[in-house]
């Protein structure tokens, strides 16, 4: 297994300040790690409001904390974004996007990212690998907005969605136990967890990545009330 904290990216170079260091975006899981996808962390400073059209990439953003609003820029279509809002971007989806100080959120993309790309003029990342073909519009999950006296997995993007990756929502009860498949990967977002493998056991805390290699399976438990977002690339 392996992990990565915030320390450790700051080590690697793999957190940018965008937007003239308006919102900090570390970079968890980059094309180099070969999952096929890769993740942020971004955390807003100061309010933001961009205009965004990744020409090039599906995109999940999977609300955290903050609120903020998203706009359908072709259909004129809004929506509120609070903690457990998922929305899913792709090639054609022009959008405004409204966040407010405080927000955090994870972005998983498929194709995966370098980590060093910055948005063109249209709002755009360049091409990182087969361009998705599709007639696919924007679409939101409301499902995770509630999440008071939930434990367990909730499913935000099944195999189905067709966007390349899985994404989970999991919440824990202190205690509980949890597995993380082969060659998945869980983003710590509250709580400490003790993760086991192969006679190996680390305690992990808040912004912290975890990943199963292949043909490993992780044993999670948790130390107290734990949230975690986990991610799985597609046909694995």
């Amino acid at each position: 297994m392996r992990t990565r904290t915030l320390k450790d990216l700051a080590a690697l170079s793999q957190i940018r300040y965008p937007a003239d260091s308006a919102f900090r975006s570390a970079r968890f899981l980059t094309a180099q790690d070969g999952h096929g996808f890769s993740y942020n962390e971004n955390k807003i400073s100061h309010a933001q409001d961009l205009t965004v059209w990744l020409k090039h990439h599906w995109e999940a953003n999977y609300i955290l904390t903050g609120s903020g609003r998203v706009t359908d820029l072709t259909s004129g279509e809004s929506w509120p974004l609070q903690p457990g809002t998922l929305y899913v971007v792709g090639p054609n989806d022009r959008h405004r996007l409204q966040l407010s100080a405080g927000e955090c959120h994870l972005s998983i993309f498929h194709p995966a990212l370098r980590g060093d790309e910055a948005f063109d003029a249209d709002g755009a990342y360049e091409a990182s690998g087969p361009i998705p073909q599709t007639d696919r519009r924007m679409f939101v999950n409301r499902e995770g907005e509630s999440p008071h006296g939930r434990t367990g997995p909730l499913p935000l993007i099944t195999e189905a969605e067709g966007i390349g990756f899985i994404l989970t929502d999991l919440r824990l009860a202190a205690g509980a136990r949890a597995s993380l498949e082969p060659g998945a990967v869980a983003h710590i977002v509250s709580g400490h967890v003790e993760a086991s493998a192969e006679g190996k056991s680390l305690p992990l805390g808040p912004s912290t990545m975890l990943a199963a290699e292949p043909g490993e399976t992780v044993s999670l438990t948790a130390r107290e009330e734990v949230h975690l977002v986990l991610i799985k690339a597609s046909g694995n």
